[in-house]
């Protein structure tokens, strides 16, 4: 399984960007998505997470700025960030558990992420 994410670039604060993470491969399934960032000198932190039931979590500095959204029948996970600011620079990963095909469990995959710069 392998997760490819797009998206990503330079704008100012207050633009908008969308992210989009797609899965490719033998996969009979995916449960959770997610969208994760790592900033300059700081641990990789949570931003999002969809459920398969599209229940949806975000970290406090993003609600009501983005909103993750799926597409099963693409594989695909969304992130929609408005009103970006300059703290929201990151390198944003996307993680899904996915299961293969002909494996009983899932497991946790990881794309390679996309840098997303906001200019004050």
């Amino acid at each position: 399984v392998q997760l490819q994410a797009s998206g990503g670039g330079l704008v100012q604060a207050g633009g908008s960007l969308r992210l989009s993470c797609v899965a490719s491969g033998s996969i009979s399934g995916i449960s959770d998505m997610g969208w994760y960032r790592q900033a300059p000198g700081k641990q990789r932190e949570l931003v999002a997470t969809i459920a398969r039931g599209d229940s949806t979590y975000y970290q406090d500095s993003v609600k009501g700025r983005f909103t993750i959204s799926r597409d099963n029948s693409k594989n695909t996970v969304y992130l929609q960030m408005n009103s970006l600011t300059p703290e929201d620079t990151a390198v944003y990963y996307c993680k899904m558990s996915a299961r293969r095909a002909g494996s009983w469990w899932p497991s946790d995959y990881w794309g390679v992420g996309t840098q997303v710069t906001v200019s004050s």
